[in-house]
């Protein structure tokens, strides 16, 4: 993660991936990504917490609270629709990995 100096807001680049947290943006090779406010939650959360292995509940609870600890089926739905918008092939994720019956992982690209 790096902070862009003289700008005075937090910026993360992972690869082509950047998030402008204050501005509430994300961009992918310096073209905006159209993401909804609960998918740009998600990419922060995965963002913040890049190389670890998120679970479905940790995920949940930072996006929705603990109302929602137990409905993974629909936080795969918002993956899903996430995972879309940034990777250019679905089948060979470049940012968000699964991790079949634990969670997620956003990757770090050089």
């Amino acid at each position: 993660m790096s902070s862009e100096s003289g700008t005075g807001s937090f910026v993360y680049t992972n690869g082509n991936l950047k998030i402008d947290y204050p501005a509430g943006c994300a961009y992918l090779n310096g073209e905006e990504l159209k993401l909804t406010p609960i998918e740009f939650r998600m990419l922060c959360v995965l963002a913040k917490n890049t190389g670890k292995v998120l679970t479905h509940t940790y995920i949940m609870q930072n996006i929705w609270g603990r109302s929602w600890d137990n409905d993974i089926a629909s936080l795969r739905v918002f993956m899903v629709t996430l995972r879309k918008k940034p990777e250019s092939l679905p089948d060979s994720p470049e940012y968000i990995q699964t991790h079949v019956g634990i969670g997620y992982r956003m990757i770090k690209v050089e």
